[in-house]
């Protein structure tokens, strides 16, 4: 019998299927809340599979445990739980944020170009302005994503229906194909073929400098903690707009306040933050040329959220009962922080 106990907010047509499967029980948390809990020893210790975003403050009771699936795509919180050396396999919820968060990425572009913002400013001090600025587009641009995951690839793939031009920096410059990775049908671009340029890291200066959008689509891990920094920011060509959808540390912090303020960049967008929530004294609240979402980019509340989890939750159940290659598999180096 194959234990599964979910931690998660219930899809009830997929609980259903998973309930009627052969030599498989289903343990389901009552009044789920998107918090860190203790759970009963007897309840979890005898667990295969967990689904969910936190694993339980008592996670050592877990002894016979196999396999996670995070409702999340970030995965620090599996950080030094030593998963490997245990044993024990991770997925997380790559592709189901992916289509929200391009659509992000193309609204931020859009405004910050035509600086929407000035303009809602104008409406309600009822000023009648019409700048060269407000009337900008984005086609003829060049985009820049550092990291070539499934949110830069849906992005990249509308972008360049918008007549924007992708370039892409991955650490050895080849843009693989993306096998056993959930994805929405009919979106990203899972061979690869959109960008117009890529890039390798020892390229990273030619990258930087030929872009007039940077959308940051990286993990955070210790390699990438402050990996954008005041010298990369500078090699941005002046009037260069950064967006950050993924990880607020990714990106120095000083750094990116400084070239906002001597107005090297244009301007930013900023969903991913140093801080939950930023204080009101931060300055990045006070920059006519930031925009700042609240890590909403593509979260929990999204109308397909439990529709696209639970699909991929559901998948990699039968794939592991199976013993055939999961969805969004974490590597051994990933579950680390390396």
């Amino acid at each position: 019998m194959t234990k599964i106990f979910v931690d998660m907010a219930v899809e009830q047509s997929f609980l259903t299927r998973l309930k009627k499967m052969k030599d498989v029980s289903v343990d389901v948390v009552e009044e789920w809340t998107e918090t860190q809990r203790q759970y009963p020893r007897s309840r979890i210790e005898d667990v295969d599979i967990l689904f969910c975003t936190f694993v339980p403050t008592n996670f050592s009771d877990m002894k016979k445990l196999k396999l996670i699936q995070l409702s999340s795509s970030g995965y620090s919180q599996l950080f030094g739980l030593d998963l490997a050396e245990r044993g024990i396999r991770a997925c997380n919820a790559r592709g189901v944020f992916d289509t929200q968060i391009a659509e992000w990425n193309i609204a931020m572009m859009i405004n910050l170009v035509r600086n929407l913002r000035e303009m809602i400013r104008n409406q309600e001090k009822k000023i009648w302005q019409r700048k060269a600025e407000f009337q900008n587009e984005i086609r003829g641009k060049v985009v820049g994503f550092w990291g070539y995951g499934g949110i830069a690839r849906e992005t990249a793939r509308i972008a360049s229906l918008l007549g924007l031009r992708i370039y892409v920096l991955v650490p050895d410059g080849k843009i693989k194909k993306r096998e056993n990775i959930y994805c929405v049908e009919g979106t990203g671009d899972p061979e690869g073929k959109i960008p117009d340029r890529v890039f390798s890291l020892q390229q990273k200066k030619e990258f930087l400098s030929g872009i007039d959008f940077l959308i940051l689509s990286m993990p955070l891990t210790e390699k990438t903690r402050g990996i954008v920094g005041e010298e990369e920011l500078r090699t941005l060509r002046k009037g260069c707009f950064l967006l950050n959808p993924a990880r607020g540390p990714l990106i120095q912090e000083e750094a990116l306040i400084k070239v906002l303020k001597d107005g090297h960049l244009a301007g930013a967008a900023i969903d991913a933050h140093f801080y939950y929530p930023m204080p009101p004294e931060h300055p990045l609240w006070s920059f006519p040329n930031v925009i700042m979402t609240p890590h909403i980019s593509g979260s929990s509340l999204s109308p397909h959220f439990l529709e696209r989890i639970w699909t991929v939750f559901t998948e990699n159940v039968v794939r592991f009962l199976e013993n055939k290659p999961l969805l969004n598999e974490l590597t051994p180096s990933q579950l680390k922080g390396e």
